[in-house]
């Protein structure tokens, strides 16, 4: 038996370690399972090419808690170590095992074993739950066993053991402060969410399977029609998932189950995948998902899981994958992500850019490609996809300029538009005396209706675009197309001055008749909320309505959705414009009433039937309005 002291270079590698190493305790279980995985793809590998003479099997991983002994173990039927090894690997913490074995074998294609560890820390995060740990090991070279104990100092026993099987045990002793580490339910959650994927079987503990019945049994009795059970290895992981696989070897239905597997409480399927796959100049597969999305982006992110060599590493993928994309779901496995000694957190370095640019021109040529194929379907999903999809157009210049390609802009109508089909179909009857083309649309088909038939019948197209973030795509829109252009939502000004022409109605009132009625209607409409506009309008139209000026309101809505608009604009009151058609006959009516009480009844009428007409009538107002109808029909 030999004793020494573990080559560190601080007075003490535990309390660095607890402290400030691993913020989450619950990781040790990951690193220790990525040892064991490294420890078994060495194996394998040193089989294949031939240098380890030996038959190797189908080794697995398994997992084994006993509560009576307050132990945790972790077996793997991997490379195992000599006692040699075990100082070089255990005791100078500086070295990596899986690093060195890499740059061994560099020349035997070893990368493609799929190695997991970069950190020779790892198997000290065991420490921060236990307060013993021992390893017994024995190397697939034919050498004595190992034993190696540590009481979480820089102190060690090493001496031989009788181990007669290939491969290495740890046994974690833990700590009286972290006994939920002893519950099988615990360990099992931990495993499921990190190792659920890794390259190789993860055994805990056993479960009953059920026997087929024999296809040919004939009529048996009730004991014999029970059916026959066999107890088998519970293996909780799933060593070749669908991302690791070629796209040709995989179906529909393999992507559809895969994604069960991912989110097995998610009842809806996906509405479509994209399958990543990259070996230069990084190595990137993964699959991403579009589910059904709503209008709502603040719950739909953390989805993605970010996985290296199979290694679940977290569902924070920001900075990996571009912000609009992580309202996906599905996997990203690379290798190359820089994280730090942790894997908690990305480390800013130059392969994230390229990774992320990657993936954003990926996911830009399947949605092209699912256009092109199926344009029908494509328009089906929109309203599913769309917020995705508008999103990257505002926050990624290169996915703005594909998007040119599939893009839709729906109409009211249900009728679907690309930005060029739109432009071709809208130029010529909507293009005002200035020369720019006006772009109509609605933000709610049911509370601007008044606004959508009046644009409609003057043979307007108007568009639905009802996303949150409408009011800063449609400004991007605006700033970057060649010819001018400009969006107007239908319910900001009469339909007459929408797209404003070189014809002027002419006014049947005076300009003094006019300031005389717009007065009337200032001293019934309240000053800071409504601006009074008397104008010449068709006589058909009707004799009052509010709009809601559209830079007004858009700078509002920017502002209040975050990055754009002007500030302050956000915490506004609500203004509008109180448009008084001096051509309607109810004009001349009202000049024409002496008495004030009646003039400001018949204009408060006139004014609760514009706020009813634009969902503004509420409260104290919607009452007395019912009240005063009511009246007028007894």
């Amino acid at each position: 038996m030999s004793k020494g002291n573990i080559n560190v270079s601080v007075e003490n590698i535990f309390p660095l370690i607890k402290k400030f190493l691993y913020s989450d305790h619950e990781i040790f279980l990951r690193e220790l399972i990525s040892n064991a995985t490294d420890a078994t793809l060495k194996l394998k590998h040193l089989a294949r090419i031939g240098e380890a003479k030996i038959e190797i099997g189908h080794p697995k991983i398994e997992v084994k808690v006993n509560k009576d002994n307050k132990t945790l173990h972790i077996i793997d039927q991997g490379v195992g170590m000599t006692k040699d090894e075990v100082k070089k690997y255990i005791n100078e913490v500086a070295f990596s095992g899986a690093e060195e074995f890499l740059e061994k074998y560099k020349d035997s294609e070893a990368k493609e074993t799929g190695i997991i560890g970069h950190f020779g820390l790892g198997f000290y995060s065991a420490f921060m739950v236990a307060k013993k740990v021992e390893i017994f090991t024995k190397s697939w070279k034919d050498e004595p066993a190992a034993h190696w104990t540590c009481e979480g100092t820089t102190e060690f026993s090493l001496e031989e053991h009788d181990k007669k099987d290939r491969g290495t045990e740890i046994v974690l002793h833990i700590n009286d402060d972290e006994e939920e580490f002893l519950e099988e339910p615990k360990i099992r959650e931990l495993l499921t969410k990190y190792n659920k994927f890794m390259p190789v079987p993860i055994k805990f503990g056993t479960k009953e399977k059920e026997l087929p019945k024999a296809e040919d049994a004939s009529e048996t009795s009730e004991e014999d029609e029970k059916p026959k059970t066999v107890t088998v290895d519970d293996i909780i992981n799933n060593p070749d998932p669908a991302w690791t696989k070629q796209p040709n070897e995989l179906e529909e239905d393999d992507y559809k189950n895969f994604y069960r597997e991912l989110y097995p409480m998610q009842f809806e399927e996906p509405l479509f995948h994209i399958h990543l796959n990259v070996d230069y100049p990084f190595n990137l597969t993964g699959i991403l998902y579009f589910p059904k999305l709503t209008n709502d982006m603040s719950v739909q992110k953390d989805k993605i899981q970010l996985y290296q060599n199979q290694v679940f590493v977290t569902d924070n993928v920001e900075g990996i994958v571009p912000e609009f994309l992580t309202m996906l779901r599905g996997v990203i496995d690379s290798p190359d992500i820089p994280l730090n000694v942790s894997r908690s957190y990305l480390q800013a370095d130059g392969a994230v850019k390229k990774i992320s640019s990657y993936i954003t021109r990926k996911v830009a040529d399947k949605l092209k490609s699912l256009f092109n194929n199926d344009r029908e379907d494509f328009e089906k999903k929109w309203n599913d996809i769309k917020v995705v999809i508008e999103y990257g157009m505002l926050t990624e210049d290169k996915f703005y300029d594909k998007a040119q390609k599939f893009a839709l802009y729906p109409s009211v109508d249900n009728k679907f538009y690309t930005y060029e089909e739109l432009e071709a179909k809208i130029k010529d009857h909507q293009t005002d005396k200035d020369d720019k083309l006006v772009i109509l649309y609605a933000s709610n088909k049911e509370e601007q209706h008044s606004n959508i038939k009046a644009a409609q019948d003057k043979g307007y197209e108007v568009l639905l675009l009802d996303s949150p973030i409408v009011s800063h795509l449609i400004q991007k829109i605006e700033s970057s197309k060649e010819q001018k252009v400009s969006f107007v939502r239908v319910d900001s000004d009469h339909v007459d001055n929408l797209i404003k022409k070189e014809e002027e109605q002419v006014s049947k009132l005076s300009d003094e008749e006019k300031e005389k009625l717009k007065e009337s209607y200032e001293a019934v409409a309240p000053k800071e909320k409504y601006t009074v506009q008397v104008e010449a309008l068709d006589s058909n139209s009707a004799p009052v309505m509010i709009t809601q000026p559209e830079f007004m309101r858009r700078m509002k809505e920017m502002q209040q959705t975050g990055g754009g608009g002007m500030f302050g604009m956000g915490n506004m009151p609500e203004m509008y414009n109180l448009v008084v058609n001096a051509n309607h006959s109810l004009a001349s009516e009202i000049l024409s009433i002496e008495n004030d009480d009646d003039k400001q009844s018949k204009i408060k009428q006139a004014l609760d039937l514009a706020k009813l007409a634009q969902g503004l009538l509420k409260g104290e107002d919607l009452t007395n309005f019912v009240n005063r109808s009511f009246e007028t029909i007894k």
